[in-house]
């Protein structure tokens, strides 16, 4: 085992330590030997029968038989989940066969960023999360199940599902992929036509033309954003079959694997003498594998968000120093868009996760001794899933890579270190995408500061010609208690050109840019947030900003005493974009808030609830 990784896992198991106890002896209290169906009082009982079927009913109604539960994001709005529609009479007929009985049990929210970016509604995206976690433990809570199936994929979806279903962290429960749709329009090329579009070189149609073959069918989009980053970050927790993430929609091999993931979780209850609770698959060592899997392949900056509130429903405790030191030791062995001009499709016919593994595994970059839904041990993932027989076999494990362009080996990485590294300095803490920044480009960069308070404020700015000039966008009042935290995309298009007609071009901001960050150097994340105290709010137009990818250092150029005497910005024009589109409804969500290095979730918030009686005001 590396040396810096073994350091890494051993703080956090030493800061985890008295939180990580109390959620495994809750575990250990809350397992029972037979289904809890059985355990209510009839008239309880009888309310969850009554929807039955004849032969499910005389199926719940059998006293050994485990019940499994479906939390699914299914709609159609989503190329990623709408294959989900087809998913519960599948699931629930292998359930049937290994010897349980199967329940729709809730519907969560699954928006798709895609659609809403730049729009209204992105307001609500990183908060629709936790309504996510919050949905699945209602469906959850009816406390007649004894494991559950998560279907979700994309950005927020999947970490809500895990932050939800870590509350029941005795419970067995199995992650579902859908797979990436086939590559349509090369990424590069899809990106090439924004910026011709934004230019005026091209007109709507020829733009939707463009954007229509880049994301043409059901699956999964295949860039390497936040969605395929949660694929890889699932399979890295040992929530995945082995083999599971990357396989394409629609395809016979996709169908098996949804079977026996039903299969599994059947087989790994209470009632059995394979009990795998999800709060005993979710570690601390398979929390570092997820990290160390990050880094190494690229992965959205968003998952240092959400790994770190997936991690903290399990009890566990991570920062930005556990991202940074393990990247600072993490060789970039994946090289596919916004990295490379390869897509997810390209990665698996490489190898995919099986190779990855493989190649960490042997160099000492992974724990192997970790639990996983398939079973001890994540030497079990080096091995690929393929049909034999009409029968679904782990049977292959490649010897290598099969297109050493899309992944490579610890001996000839793309860079020494991973893909992720964190900024500091008095301007905060935040994130940058080293993996993603133009080849040959300087990644340090001196240049004055150029003030948005909104995505179209910087439009504006670009179409009038601002902008040709070195600069610095600081985009603020972006963060968590302000907005939300949206992702900010239509920055990347303005901020390319910029950089590609010769200019120093910098972003520092307290809001997002996920795993389709480009080449552009991008301080994000920024914590504390502007509308918290953050000095994000004190920069003036003009002030020089230092950002240096190499040394991790982020710097404002204004003295001590005159930063400590200036006033924060003012941020009015809040109140506009915090109504309508239904966001005024989620402002006590949204006030609750902490950042983002803390998880940017509220779901936490309860742990500091009063629960002494207050004096009526």
């Amino acid at each position: 085992m590396h040396s810096v990784v073994k350091k890494v896992t051993e703080r956090i198991i030493a800061r985890s330590r008295e939180m990580r106890l109390a959620y495994l002896q809750q575990i250990a209290e809350t397992r029972a030997s037979r289904p809890f169906r059985h355990r209510l009082p009839c008239s309880n009982l009888a309310h969850d029968l009554a929807g039955a079927s004849r032969a499910e009913k005389n199926g719940l109604l059998e006293q050994d038989r485990p019940n499994i539960a479906i939390i699914s994001g299914y709609n159609d709005l989503l190329s990623a989940h709408q294959p989900y529609g087809d998913y519960p009479p599948v699931l629930k007929d292998a359930v049937a066969k290994a010897g349980g009985s199967c329940q729709f049990a809730a519907g969560v929210p699954a928006m798709c960023d895609g659609v809403t970016q730049g729009e209204p509604g992105m307001d609500l995206s990183l908060v629709s999360r936790d309504v996510i976690a919050m949905s699945t433990v209602i469906g959850l809570s009816h406390n007649v199940f004894d494991g559950a199936l998560l279907l979700g994929i994309c950005d927020k979806i999947l970490p809500g599902l895990l932050m939800g279903g870590l509350q029941f962290g005795h419970l067995p429960m199995l992650l579902v992929p859908g797979g990436p749709m086939k590559s349509g329009l090369a990424n590069k090329e899809k990106a090439r036509a924004r910026e011709r579009y934004a230019l005026g070189e091209i007109n709507h149609a020829e733009m939707l033309d463009f954007e229509c073959r880049a994301y043409h069918s059901p699956g999964t989009c295949t860039f390497y954003g936040t969605a395929n980053s949660n694929q890889l970050m699932a399979e890295m927790l040992g929530m995945h079959l082995p083999g599971a993430s990357f396989v394409n929609s629609g395809t016979a091999i996709r169908e098996q694997l949804t079977r026996a993931a039903a299969a599994r979780v059947t087989a790994i209850t209470a009632q059995t003498n394979e009990y795998l609770p999800i709060g005993h698959v979710i570690s601390e060592k398979s929390v570092v594998n997820a990290i160390i899997g990050l880094m190494a392949s690229g992965g959205s900056t968003n998952e240092t968000i959400h790994l770190v509130a997936i991690a903290r429903a399990a009890g566990i405790v991570i920062n930005w120093d556990d991202f940074t030191d393990l990247s600072d030791v993490t060789p970039l062995l994946v090289r596919i868009y916004p990295n490379g001009s390869g897509d997810i499709n390209s990665f698996q016919e490489a190898g995919g996760m099986a190779v990855l593994i493989k190649e960490l595994l042997e160099n000492g970059f992974l724990h192997e001794d970790v639990q996983t839904v398939a079973g001890r041990g994540l030497e079990r993932y080096t091995a690929t899933p393929e049909i034999r027989a009409e029968k679904l076999v782990w049977g292959n494990k490649p010897a290598g890579s099969q297109n050493t362009e899309i992944i490579t080996t610890v001996k000839t990485p793309f860079a020494a270190s991973g893909g992720l590294k964190v900024l500091s300095g008095n301007l905060g803490r935040a994130i940058i995408k080293v993996s993603s920044l133009a080849q040959g480009r300087e990644t340090r960069l001196t240049a004055p500061a150029m003030i948005f308070h909104t995505q179209e404020e910087m439009g504006e700015a670009f179409k009038a010609g601002e902008m040709d000039h070195d600069l610095v966008a600081v985009v603020r009042f972006q963060g968590p208690r302000a907005n939300g935290m949206p992702e900010l995309h239509k920055l990347i298009t303005y901020l390319s050109i910029i950089m590609d007609r010769g200019y120093t071009v910098g972003l520092v901001t307290d809001g997002r840019l996920s795993g389709a960050s480009g080449k552009v150097p991008f301080a994000i994340h920024l914590t504390p947030e502007g509308l918290n105290g953050g000095m994000i709010a004190k920069v003036r137009e003009g002030d020089l900003i230092s950002l240096d990818a190499k040394s991790g250092e982020l710097h404002l150029h204004v003295d001590d005493a005159e930063l400590e005497a200036r006033e924060y910005a003012k941020a009015e024009h809040l109140s506009a974009l915090r109504q309508g589109t239904g966001r005024q409804i989620f402002a006590s969500l949204r006030r609750n808030l902490p950042g983002a290095e803390e998880g940017a979730s509220s779901i936490f918030a309860s742990e500091q609830e009063n629960i002494s009686p207050q004096p009526v005001s």
